[in-house]
């Protein structure tokens, strides 16, 4: 394939600047993660005390030394709900994807230093993502319990996805995914059938609990006294009820248990064998990525000068070049994985809509994963784009998107705006992954523009009334265009789930190479299925 040419000259005053206000971005939202370990890590004397490690103290005993971890989700409900501070960001867990004696899983260590690790609804909707991911790409779960549970201050908003969130792990046992889970301290009422719809159960002596309820709603409910340990400790649990099938000694012994059990399974050996990878570095580093996209989101650039900073030497097959300029398709690799990619460089046009949706088909019949880089501001409109069919031929593009069964991976480099989030593989048409650079922004349209289509409904209103009120009208225009502007940001969408995480410009070639690897390694790997599930017997 011919290499980019690449026209960014990284010396330049415009690349320095461009690379400054990508950093600040960058340092800004590293910032907000920090705070939340800080918190963590505040209370630290509280929680050694008891022999207790930090969540992210279990993490790293859990993970292979210097394999690498994708965190997800790390801001998830940022100042959403309850979290007044920011530092409940993250959702009440520590998730992503990583190595766990050899095996990559999908790893979520429940962060019990923030707010008793309770579960606000959009920490309960990404639970429920990250068990969509472990299904769709056949990733066993390890679990590292200790959760205060729902928070009951939002339960009427979390007790029907919650139950969404069992079903989930019963088929997964069913589909043949393990899950191990291992208690680290109290698991109560819904947050007991966690560990009960799990495969395997590590229970820590002394200090995890399970049961249906505790000591005061049990006395309140039948009369009956009990103590902690005599309705639901580790004791029982493993030796009595059986609801669990090992028992540690503390915080590391049972992390050591559960990579022991992880290692038992010939998980690895069951896939076909895998030739050697081998791929050429990109001839530009992946480190101008910082540069490239300019800071006024007004300008233009042209998305190839991506391409030739994550694609393998530099390689990119341009699709119908001449035929449409706004979107981009061809063929390039990524760490030797083989890919179709999709980019804007300007709106979709009729054209540009016909053009994604063949190559969308072409890359369906070769069974080759998509990745779309946003940066649109949605469809073009105007006289000429409704006479050249532009709800007809997007339609098109919308319906190859949603209807393609390989692998879609979706990057939002800049806009991502209307009806081009979607024909772009936006969150709500299923992506593999989605994730943001730091600089994006995701709405119906932009600011200026919501202001003004309300400013002008609003403006005739009057004009039928008699009374124009151009105060009134200006206060419209202003505020709506500030609120929308404020919703649409990177750190404002990542808080609502709106992709996996923010990442920085610099880390997406690695990235991408990391998640095409797991989509290629699910389409490979068999599972062996049962109908129910493994129950306790």
């Amino acid at each position: 394939m011919p290499a980019i040419d690449s026209a960014i000259d990284p010396q330049s005053a415009e690349f320095a600047a461009n690379a400054a206000a990508m950093q600040a971005h960058v340092d800004g939202f590293r910032r907000l993660e920090q705070a939340v370990v800080e918190a963590a890590e505040a209370k630290r004397a509280r929680y050694t005390g008891r022999g207790l490690l930090l969540p992210r103290e279990r993490l790293a005993r859990l993970l292979d030394p210097g394999a690498p971890f994708l965190e997800l989700s790390s801001l998830a409900g940022y100042k959403l709900y309850d979290d007044r501070d920011g530092t409940g960001a993250g959702g009440g867990c520590i998730a992503g994807i990583g190595y766990v004696a050899g095996v990559r899983c999908l790893v979520r260590v429940d962060n019990y230093a923030i707010k008793g690790g309770t579960i606000s609804p959009v920490g309960m909707e990404k639970a429920l993502r990250m068990q969509q991911m472990a299904m769709e790409n056949k990733l066993p779960v390890v679990t590292l319990a200790q959760s205060g549970g729902a928070n009951l201050l939002y339960a009427n908003e979390t007790f029907a996805p919650g139950g969404r969130g069992f079903a989930n792990q019963a088929r997964m046992s069913a589909a043949g995914i393990p899950q191990i889970t291992v208690v680290h301290g109290s698991a109560t009422a819904g947050g007991a059938y966690q560990p009960g719809l799990s495969d395997y159960v590590v229970m820590v002596r002394d200090q995890a609990t399970m049961y249906l309820a505790g000591p005061p709603l049990l006395k309140a409910a039948t009369g009956e006294i009990a103590t902690e340990a005599e309705l639901g400790g580790a004791e029982l649990h493993t030796g009595v009820a059986g609801t669990g099938e090992y028992l540690a000694e503390n915080d590391a012994d049972g992390i050591r248990i559960a990579r022991e059990i992880l290692a038992t399974l010939p998980w690895n050996r069951q896939l076909p064998a895998a030739a050697a990878v081998v791929y050429k570095e990109p001839l530009y580093p992946a480190e101008e990525l910082i540069g490239v996209v300019p800071a006024d989101a007004k300008r233009p650039y042209d998305v190839r000068e991506i391409l030739a900073r994550i694609g393998d030497g530099s390689q990119f097959l341009d699709f119908k070049p001449h035929y449409d300029s706004q979107t981009v398709c061809g063929h390039i690799a990524i760490e030797g994985n083989a890919c179709g990619v999709i980019g804007n460089n300007g709106p979709i046009t009729a054209k540009g809509a016909v053009k994604a949706a063949q190559f969308i088909q072409l890359c369906e019949q070769a069974n080759i994963a998509l990745v779309f880089l946003h940066n649109t501001t949605g469809f073009m409109v105007g006289t000429d784009a409704e006479r050249s069919g532009i709800i007809k031929h997007g339609s098109k593009m919308i319906q190859a998107v949603a209807n393609a069964q390989v692998p879609k991976v979706s990057i939002i480099v800049g806009g991502s705006y209307g009806a081009g989030n979607y024909a772009m593989c936006g969150r709500g048409f299923d992506p593999r992954f989605i994730f943001a650079w730091p600089n994006s922004r995701t709405s119906v349209m932009g600011g200026a523009q919501a202001g003004k289509v309300l400013r002008i409904v609003s403006e005739a209103k009057m004009q039928v009334a008699g009374q124009v009120d151009e105060q009134a009208l200006d206060e419209l225009e202003h505020n709506t265009a500030a609120m929308m502007d404020a919703g649409n940001t990177a750190i404002a969408c990542t808080a609502r789930l709106w992709d996996d995480g923010l990442i920085d410009p610099r880390d997406t070639r690695r990235l991408l190479g990391f998640v095409l690897s797991v989509c290629r390694e699910a389409q490979q790997r068999p599972l062996r299925a049962n109908t129910f599930g493994v129950g306790r017997m």
